[in-house]
C-alpha cells in the first residue's frame, strides 16, 4: 500500500508517518511539505532516514501534485492549525483559506484522478462557539466542568461534545475552512466514489510539537513554564479554569492505521483524549510547578475572539464502531513533553514559538 501524507514534516504528519512505517512492513510512505514552518527541516531529515520518499511542494499549487506518484490513500495533515489564523496578524484570511481549503480541494482532485482514498484531519473547532458558550458550567477544583444541576444540550454530556453538536457560525475562520473541507470530502465520496474518512481531532500534544499556544497549548505551556517565559490566563476571570483534552498523535495514527485497512465512512468521527485526558490551565500549571518549580502566570481578564471555556470531545462513537480509545494517558503525554523540554531548552525559539 502506498500512502501520501501532506504536511508530512509537521508535528502530526511526521508522527503519523513514523507510526505507519513502524506498524506496516508492506507500506510505502510518500510525503509532501513546503517546509515553511521553522523546525520542519529537522523532521525532514529524520523521515528521510526512515525511508519516507519526500517531495518539496505546496498543496496550494495543483501543479506541485502533478509530479507525485499515484497513491492508494491520501492523509491530509497540512494546515494552518491555529484557531486565530487569519485574525492574528501573522496570516491573512486569504492565506488561511488557501492553505486549509484550496489545498484540500487539490488533494481531493488528486484522489479522484488516482482512484485514491482520502483521510481528512479535521478539528474540534468545527463546533459552534455560541453553543459552546451556552453550556452550563461551574468551577470545581480549579477547572470548569459541566453543571449536572442544569440542563445540557442533547449532543453534550459528561463524556464531552458529540459529533451531532451544533456547527453553526461562528466557529472561527480556521474552523470554517475545516468544516467546508469536510463537506467537500463528503461530496467527493458521494459524487466520485472517493473513499473518505473524516477525523475531528481534539488538541494534539506530544514531544516535538512546534508553534505557539494556539497551535498546541499543552506543549507550549510546558516549554514556556520550564523556560520561565511569561504565561497568561486570558479571559474567563483570569483564573486559568478553561479546560481542554489532549490526544497523543500516535493514538490518532493508530486509528488511521485501522482506517487504511478497513472500509470507509464519510461521516465525521471525534478522535480525542476525552474527559480522562482533560485538564485546565490552572491544573496544568500546578503539574508544571511540581515538575519544574513554581512559576505563576499573569491574570488577564481580556476576551479574545474564538476562546471558549470548556471543550472536551466525546469519542464514544469510535469506541462503539471499532473499539478505538486513547491508550496514552495525559500524564504520559506531559512527562514526554517535559523530558523533551529539558533536553531541548531552546526549543520554542528554534521553532518560532
Amino acid at each position: 500500500m502506498k500512502v501520501l501524507i501532506s504536511g508530512v514534516c509537521g508535528f502530526t504528519g511526521n508522527q503519523i508517518a513514523r507510526y505507519l512505517m513502524e506498524s506496516n512492513e508492506a507500506i510505502e510512505i510518500v510525503g509532501i511539505d513546503n517546509l515553511a514552518r521553522q523546525g520542519s527541516e529537522t523532521n525532514r531529515l529524520a523521515l528521510k532516514r526512515l525511508g519516507v520518499k519526500l517531495f518539496h511542494g505546496d498543496i496550494r499549487m495543483s501543479s506541485d501534485l502533478e509530479t507525485l506518484p499515484a497513491a492508494d490513500w491520501v492523509i491530509d495533515a497540512a494546515a494552518q492549525p491555529s484557531v486565530l489564523a487569519g485574525r492574528d496578524g501573522k496570516t491573512s484570511p486569504r492565506q488561511l483559506l488557501e492553505h486549509n481549503l484550496l489545498g484540500t480541494i487539490n488533494l481531493l482532485e488528486y484522489c479522484r484522478s488516482a482512484n485514491a482514498g482520502f483521510i481528512l484531519l479535521s478539528t474540534s473547532r468545527v463546533y459552534s462557539i455560541n453553543a459552546l458558550k451556552q453550556l452550563p458550567l461551574r468551577a470545581e477544583q480549579s477547572a470548569f466542568t459541566l453543571d449536572s444541576n442544569l440542563p445540557w444540550p442533547v449532543a453534550a454530556g459528561p463524556g464531552g461534545v458529540t459529533e451531532s453538536f451544533n456547527t453553526e457560525a461562528p466557529i472561527s475562520l480556521y474552523g470554517a475552512t475545516k468544516l467546508a473541507s469536510e463537506r467537500l470530502a463528503q461530496e467527493y465520496a458521494a459524487g466520485f466514489n472517493v473513499p473518505v474518512w473524516i477525523n475531528r481531532c481534539g488538541v494534539l500534544a506530544g514531544a516535538g510539537q512546534f508553534g505557539t499556544a494556539e497551535q498546541g497549548i499543552f506543549s507550549y505551556w510546558l516549554h514556556a513554564h520550564r523556560a520561565r517565559r511569561p504565561l497568561k490566563y486570558i479571559g474567563f476571570g483570569g483564573h486559568g479554569f478553561q479546560v481542554r483534552d489532549a490526544l497523543h498523535p500516535r493514538d490518532l495514527a493508530r486509528r488511521i492505521n485501522m482506517q487504511l485497512r478497513g472500509g470507509a465512512s464519510g461521516q465525521p468521527v471525534n478522535l480525542a483524549g476525552g474527559r480522562a485526558n482533560s485538564m485546565s490551565l490552572a491544573q496544568l500549571t500546578a503539574w508544571c510547578d511540581q515538575r519544574f518549580g513554581p512559576h505563576q502566570p499573569i491574570a488577564d481578564n481580556s476576551e479574545r475572539a474564538y476562546d471558549v471555556a470548556w471543550l472536551i470531545l466525546d469519542s464514544s462513537k469510535a469506541l462503539l464502531e471499532t473499539g478505538w480509545r486513547p491508550e496514552i494517558t495525559l500524564d504520559q503525554i506531559l512527562e514526554e513533553i517535559a523530558h523533551h523540554a529539558e533536553s531541548n531548552p531552546d526549543w520554542l525559539a528554534s521553532c518560532g514559538g
